[in-house]
């Protein structure tokens, strides 16, 4: 475990540094007695005690470095200087700033232009580590495989000590130190996590003890709020992680002196232990420092003048924005033209695509035409890389990725640990450092631990007002094969539809599949790629493969079927049973291919033609997309019907193992026409 250094030469602006700490306490003076009393800010964390440190850190980022910060972050921001009309401003609310009012203030973002990135931080603890270790490897990949500098820059994630019980910590912890990636892990100890003391969340109540012998970790421990001691352990990890010789853990105790948040009265902290905390509060000691060995008192006393006049002009200047139109509020979900400030923009372009399949050759499942798309894209683009569970040697479970990582290396087709908030996470840092990441959930339940990165990419277009995107493709294979079982043949795509920024495609055979693909690797938002494991080597399924250069419209359902009796409204797996249910009948059979957009508007003159509708999907009734689909067309259609809205699914119960039991429960052939008799015959 290192130790600061007495003899160690700290280059720091001291000056700097006490306007930006002054600052910052009069940030927090100002919400606390004033904005907050006057409901102007409705959430608001306090930062004293863990102001000096931050501050410190912050000064010691450049260009190409990022940091992910949590909601006591904000001297930090003010140390990469953050404008402070921004940093008031959108605690109230106002357009402009981090998010134009649509997030709250305390999860701050700041793309910093030819500073470091303030990557977009979460309302949820814990989940700002694994975005940060993806950023650390896109720095090593750029440097590496793309050449075009980067060497020397690093990430930076901070995190309270009770964050060290998040399965996110620990991930990024994993994915750092296996990898040795350029990551710095700043935990800001301050013995609470909300009013749970730290002995509830680590051992001995110390992370950095319970790490020392971690391999591949260095770590830096100390006080917080002695500015000497923390300005040499601040400067020491960083000149440690830049080094390239792998991850550090910099542990720094500081005070909370204020509550969780400001409704937080600390009536779980006794009145001995409150004074404990304020004796150490690390502005005096700051003081003490640059006044009496740095700037001198009169200095220090123009500062404190010159921070309360800034802070009421940004207050001014923060009351008068207005509040975002609410015609703007819809605004930013996906992208609409104008790029994010930071991320993205790292697919291939669309031109020379074309949007009507060219067949040639012979019939080829859909493993292979996935697998070819794939092949395509890494070669033509250097910017993407596919990753996730056993997808390298082996590739993959379903051999989707076999033979690609022989092709490009294990730099840009890798395997990953066993954890797929890391794998999300991860991908997260690396869209936003311009990377194309693809990663791979192995199957469809898997990907529940990482349902919270996924909400997350979902929604940073849109909370960060177009600042920030991260651009992905999630490939998922789910669903029955032969048999089920609850744990790899769910479905529930439903749960992505609901993510909003996420685009949900649901391919039923080759050719759709690579359309689908390529369309979503040269896009512009998240998507969710369901692979539907029974289709992956289907003979119905089977294609032709349809050029090089075919890309299917996201939105775009296909008639597979043409009738004037009824309506089938399917995807997936269920589409070639619709069909055979169908047989002998007038029926329009639509395979939607994607769920997020779907076409609304194929559906609706379809039913306004036959007069009838029905659903058919391999997810549970309850709460299926085709409710969504059958209130649409009940709330657009119906004075044009004839019979009821009606959905053939699987019952509400798991998928189940035995071959028959599985068939009883999903949608049959036989079950789907009956269906189609009744409501013809209404």
């Amino acid at each position: 475990m290192a130790e600061a250094d007495p003899e160690f030469t700290v280059d720091t602006d001291w000056e700097e540094v006490a306007r930006l700490v002054l600052t910052s306490r009069e940030l927090d003076r100002l919400e606390e007695e004033e904005l907050v009393p006057a409901k102007q800010v409705l959430y608001q964390f306090s930062a004293r005690g863990h102001d000096l440190a931050q501050v410190l850190l912050g000064l010691k980022l450049r260009d190409g470095d990022a940091a992910c910060g949590y909601y006591r972050s904000r001297p930090l921001l003010l140390a990469l200087g953050v404008p402070l009309a921004d940093a008031l401003g959108s605690g109230m609310g106002r357009s402009g700033g981090y998010s134009g009012g649509r997030d709250i203030g305390v999860v701050f973002n700041y793309p910093n232009p030819g500073g470091a990135h303030a990557l977009p931080m979460c309302g949820g603890v814990g989940a700002q580590y694994t975005p940060a270790a993806g950023w650390a490897q896109a720095v090593r990949y750029r440097a590496e495989v793309l050449k075009d500098g980067g060497k020397g820059n690093i990430a930076l994630v901070l995190g309270g000590d009770a964050s060290c019980a998040t399965g996110g910590f620990w991930s990024a912890l994993t994915i750092a130190t296996t990898q040795k990636l350029p990551l710095l892990f700043y935990v800001e100890d301050n013995g609470y996590g909300i009013s749970v003391p730290s002995t509830y969340q680590t051992p001995g109540q110390n992370i950095a003890a319970n790490l020392a012998s971690f391999t591949g970790l260095t770590i830096f421990n100390g006080d917080g709020t002695d500015p000497l001691e923390a300005a040499r352990l601040v400067e020491a990890a960083v000149a440690h992680v830049r080094s390239g010789e792998g991850p550090a853990l910099l542990r720094l105790t500081v005070p909370r002196l204020e509550g969780h948040s400001y409704q937080d009265t600390q009536t779980y902290k006794s009145e001995a232990e409150i004074a404990a905390e304020w004796a150490r509060d690390p502005l005096p000691k700051l003081k003490s420092h640059c006044a009496a060995l740095q700037i001198g008192e009169a200095r220090w006393g123009e500062l404190e003048t010159q921070v309360a006049w800034e802070v009421a002009r940004a207050r001014e200047e923060a009351e008068a924005r207005p509040v975002l139109g609410a015609d703007k509020v819809a605004d930013d979900v996906f992208f609409s033209g104008n790029h994010a400030e930071v991320g993205g923009q790292a697919g291939l372009s669309l031109e020379g695509t074309h949007g009507e399949p060219r067949p040639e050759g012979q019939r080829i499942n859909m493993v292979t035409a996935i697998r070819k798309v794939l092949d395509q894209e890494l070669g033509a683009n250097p910017r993407m890389c596919v990753f996730g569970e056993d997808v390298g040697p082996k590739g993959g479970v379903h051999a989707v990725t076999l033979g690609l990582q022989e092709k490009y290396g294990h730099d840009r087709v890798f395997d990953t640990s066993l954890n797929e908030e890391g794998i999300v996470g991860r991908a997260v840092g690396m869209a936003l450092a311009g990377l194309l990441p693809v990663p791979e959930i192995q199957f469809r339940k898997y990907a529940e631990p990482a349902t919270e990165q996924i909400n997350d990419t979902g929604t940073m277009r849109w909370r960060t007002a177009n600042r920030f995107a991260a651009p992905m493709v999630l490939r998922v294979p789910g669903g029955f094969f032969k048999c089920g079982d609850p744990w790899h043949s769910q479905t529930n795509e439903v749960q992505f539809v609901h993510n909003p920024g996420w685009m949900v495609a649901v391919p039923s055979n080759a050719e759709d599949a690579v359309g689908l693909l390529r369309m979503a690797l040269r896009g512009n938002d998240p998507v969710l790629f369901f692979e539907h494991r029974a289709m992956l080597d289907d003979s119905w399924a089977r294609r032709p493969w349809p050029g090089d250069a075919y890309v299917l419209p996201f939105g775009k359902a296909k008639k597979t079927r043409s009738g004037d009796q009824i309506t089938i409204v399917t995807w997936g797996a269920m589409v070639p049973r619709c069909e055979a249910a169908a047989e002998g009948m007038s029926a329009d059979v639509i395979d939607l291919r994607t769920l997020n957009p779907w076409d609304r508007d194929m559906v609706l003159d379809s039913v306004r033609r036959t007069r009838r509708c029905l659903i058919v999907h391999e997810d549970l009734r309850t709460g299926g997309f085709g409710a969504e689909i059958a209130a649409v067309v009940a709330d657009e259609a119906f004075l044009d019907l004839d019979a009821p809205v009606a959905r053939v699914t699987m019952p509400d119960i798991p998928s189940p193992h035995h071959p028959s039991l599985l068939e009883a429960a999903v949608p049959s052939v036989a079950r789907i026409r009956a269906e189609i008799d009744r409501l013809v015959g209404f």
